[in-house]
């Protein structure tokens, strides 16, 4: 696989601490002509389930050969491993705990390798950083072309992440909220195609919380400033917004993710 030049950064480190920027400096330290694109540092702390999704919604976009670092890593200096994931011709680089599995379960052919080989991280290691001890110099040597297979070895059994599924409860679909973005737009996990049953049908319905909507639209501008709409979003998943607002603030809620979501015909 040739390797684009390209390292991206998902963590919950936020913007505040010097973290992210201690991960960049290793990088450019072993590969100074790395291009280094921030996917996100707001995950949710802790929230592995959040940073997988949003992991799996941007990598397509990157050119082949590009490394994706993941850190969103509450047991970091646990037994948890350290892990490669190679796959559709990009490369992962994070921990095994379940971080990359919307990714891994979606993928034909890939190799999981177990990162055990040192010398490709730095001399000290603290149980509390492998971000920038372990996963950032991985990269920076993989971004460089070396083989994956001379950093540890293959393993068949990552941990996989118990992502919600929607199901079918009588005739309706049941669905939650997964992320809510910057805007204030709940995400949910029905797709498109989970949808399409409905959407070849009359009298939809949508209701989440107190809240019930009655179609899909296109844009947010189909609804009025400040009411509330449900549409496919950009990544095909089916959103709650607020048009010029915030559809966490209009359901008066600010932590949102687990809420059941319903759709059902009339």
């Amino acid at each position: 696989m040739t390797r684009s030049g390209i390292i991206t950064l998902t963590t919950d480190f936020g913007e505040s601490d010097p973290y992210v920027a201690m991960m960049k400096a290793v990088i450019l330290s072993i590969n100074p002509a790395a291009r280094i694109i921030d996917i996100t540092h707001q995950v949710t702390a802790g929230s592995i389930q959040e940073g997988g999704s949003i992991i799996k919604e941007a990598y397509t976009y990157f050119p082949s050969g590009t490394v994706h670092v993941g850190v969103i890593d509450p047991g970091v200096g646990s037994k948890r491993r350290p892990i490669a994931v190679l796959g559709d011709n990009h490369l992962f680089v994070g921990p095994d705990n379940g971080l990359f599995w919307p990714v891994i379960e979606t993928q034909g052919e890939k190799d999981i390798i177990h990162l055990k080989e040192k010398r490709y991280w730095l001399h000290k290691i603290s149980p509390t950083f492998h971000g920038r001890d372990i996963f950032a110099p991985v990269a920076a040597h993989l971004s460089l072309g070396v083989n994956p297979f001379l950093l540890g070895e293959r393993i068949d059994n990552p941990n996989a992440l118990a992502s919600p599924l929607p199901f079918k409860k009588n005739r309706d679909l049941v669905g939650e909220v997964i992320r809510v973005d910057h805007f204030g737009n709940i995400i949910t996990n029905i797709t498109r195609e989970h949808l399409s049953p409905f959407l070849e049908s009359k009298g939809l319905i949508i209701k989440i919380g107190g809240l019930v909507l009655k179609k899909i639209s296109t844009t947010y501008d189909d609804v009025a400033q400040g009411e509330p709409l449900a549409l496919i979003g950009s990544s095909d998943h089916l959103e709650i917004a607020v048009n010029m607002g915030r559809a966490t603030n209009y359901l008066g809620q600010q932590s949102v993710v687990g809420t059941k979501v319903i759709v059902k015909l009339s």
